[in-house]
């Protein structure tokens, strides 16, 4: 893995985790964080362009995958990670997680907020 893919996962990351802050969750909520030296990685094809992938994985202490996180041969990346809690500032919405992606340098990222249940 080379020290360029190293940096840009490390940025990714650090992007979910400024999602994960900006929803207003104290990160010691969450049983693990997504770090990119704690993620599990191997290469595969990319089906439909033939391309190397790397795919990352977090697991919790379990063994359950709780995120993932992937970079394409073309620059592209895409990457996501569990939250699945109620959201802190606003109980219309529950967290199911923060997403990532985008290409070379730029970094997009947004909150996965499902509707919650009504008592």
């Amino acid at each position: 893995m080379d020290a360029g893919m190293k940096q840009r996962g490390e940025a990714v990351c650090a992007r979910l985790r400024r999602e994960i802050e900006k929803l207003g969750i104290a990160p010691d909520r969450l049983t693990r964080l997504p770090v990119y030296d704690e993620a599990e990685f191997e290469a595969s094809k990319d089906p439909y362009s033939g391309e190397e992938t790397l795919c990352g994985r977090w697991r919790d202490a379990r063994g359950h995958s709780i995120g993932q996180m992937k970079f394409h041969g073309d620059g592209s990346f895409y990457a996501e990670f569990d939250v699945v809690l109620p959201h802190p500032g606003d109980p219309r919405w529950f967290v199911e997680g923060v997403t990532a992606w985008g290409r070379g340098d730029v970094i997009k990222s947004e909150a996965k907020l499902l509707e919650a249940l009504g008592e």
